[in-house]
């Protein structure tokens, strides 16, 4: 038997020949990176000193720090968080990314993306990497071993492959696809293992989609989600990658713990109901329910494509009286090409609250609900008080349906506006 890509990368960082899932490996990530938040990176920082003896990072170039929640801070606790971070990046040469952007995105913009590395975060969003070929996983707490070894314990997972095929109808996007991943396969069906996205359909999905569906793969269970790399999605990541590393593929015979078809032919818009994100139901079952607010970003689904398609359907058109329609652009570099687009000026005159990239709309920091309020959402957690009250619903769905339900302050299919 072959092997799958995970497997050959894990292999490479484990200085062996190969490795099968299931062994136990010592590996050397090629990045370890981390936002910070409080009781994680500031936890880490104080640990691997007091606990470890640890004044310095060994490799500060193996390193990346991000500041994107509680961007700008907010009360003088917030700013010491960030005051912290930064002194502890000067102080060990490790490269600090501030006001960039989220994480995740910028992490790929600025060469970490690098095709065929190994990256951990502590964060499970970090699988958004995997569109380029890299594995990139959220250990949570135990990134900590990242900051104080040179190698990580790791047992390498099994592989989940999915192939998609079909053809993608009008108002279909990658939301739809991943979140209809969920529902055929379900909400465990890679639990603990990687989830490998392939098939003839994928040409159909831009990069910023497939970053959208590996960005979102904690959703099934997985560790990561990953994409073998095609000639589009070499050319962003190898001209910015921070290292030379051979991109790998996995085997035509490489052995898999499951092998699903998934047909996206008759696939329409869908809609998350809360209070889960397993809830994966046609827009169309739900069309007029009375919607509050609507917030179009975060690290799953805030990029170019996203804003193309909401000022598409917001041109010459107004959002709702009373209706809040917050825009956030997943970066700098994302809020700058829309800028120069022009699509950043057709959502501020149709109506939308337009802002500098932060993840703080995404957990509820800004924008927050009150009680029996409703929004749309293309967030990535819908979950009891994700964005202000425990008592307030959040509908997950795509760009699309978020700016047509700003027009008509309920949940809208946005086909008739396309």
């Amino acid at each position: 038997m072959g092997y799958t890509i995970t497997e050959k990368i894990l292999a490479r960082v484990s200085g062996k020949e190969f490795v099968k899932a299931g062994d136990e490996v010592m590996a050397k990530p090629d990045y370890v990176i981390a936002y910070d938040f409080p009781g994680y990176t500031d936890v880490y920082f104080k640990q691997m000193k007091e606990d470890f003896g640890i004044e310095r990072v060994a490799e500060p170039d193996r390193y990346a720090i991000f500041i994107d929640h509680m961007v700008p801070a907010a009360t003088p606790k917030e700013e010491e968080l960030h005051i912290g971070t930064r002194t502890w990046c000067a102080e060990n040469g490790v490269a600090l990314y501030e006001r960039k952007g989220i994480g995740h995105q910028v992490a790929a913009e600025v060469g970490y993306a690098v095709p065929g590395a190994f990256v951990v975060h502590f964060d499970g969003h970090i699988s958004q990497l995997g569109t380029f070929g890299t594995l990139a996983m959220g250990i949570r707490r135990n990134l900590l071993e990242a900051f104080v070894r040179e190698r990580i314990s790791i047992k390498v997972p099994q592989t989940v492959r999915v192939n998609l095929r079909g053809t993608l109808q009008k108002g279909v996007m990658a939301r739809d696809v991943f979140h209809h991943l969920v529902r055929t396969l379900g909400p465990a069906s890679c639990r603990f293992q990687v989830l490998e996205v392939g098939g003839p359909a994928l040409s159909q999905i831009s990069t910023e989609g497939l970053q959208t569906i590996t960005g979102l793969a904690m959703f099934t269970g997985a560790v990561t989600a990953i994409v073998n790399p095609d000639e589009e999605r070499l050319a962003y990541a190898l001209p910015r990658a921070k290292k030379k590393i051979e991109p790998v593929w996995s085997d035509p015979d490489a052995e898999y713990s499951a092998v699903h078809d998934l047909d996206l032919t008759d696939l329409e818009p869908l809609v998350v109901i809360p209070p889960t994100p397993a809830n994966s139901r046609n827009l169309s079952e739900y069309l007029g329910i009375e919607i509050n607010a609507g917030y179009l970003g975060s690290c799953a689904s805030g990029r170019l494509e996203d804003l193309r398609v909401a000022a598409k359907v917001l041109q010459g058109r107004q959002v709702k009286a009373g209706f809040q329609l917050n825009v956030v652009p997943t970066s700098q570099e994302i809020m700058a090409a829309a800028g120069r687009e022009g699509l950043l000026s057709t959502l501020v005159e149709a109506g939308a609250f337009v802002s500098s990239p932060s993840c703080d709309y995404c957990f509820g920091r800004i924008a927050t609900m009150s009680a029996n309020q409703r929004a749309v959402s293309t967030g990535t957690l819908n979950v009891r008080g994700r964005m202000g009250s425990p008592d307030s619903e959040i509908y997950l769905c795509n760009a699309a349906t978020v700016a047509a339900s700003a027009i008509e302050g309920a949940i809208a299919d946005p086909r008739k506006y396309l």
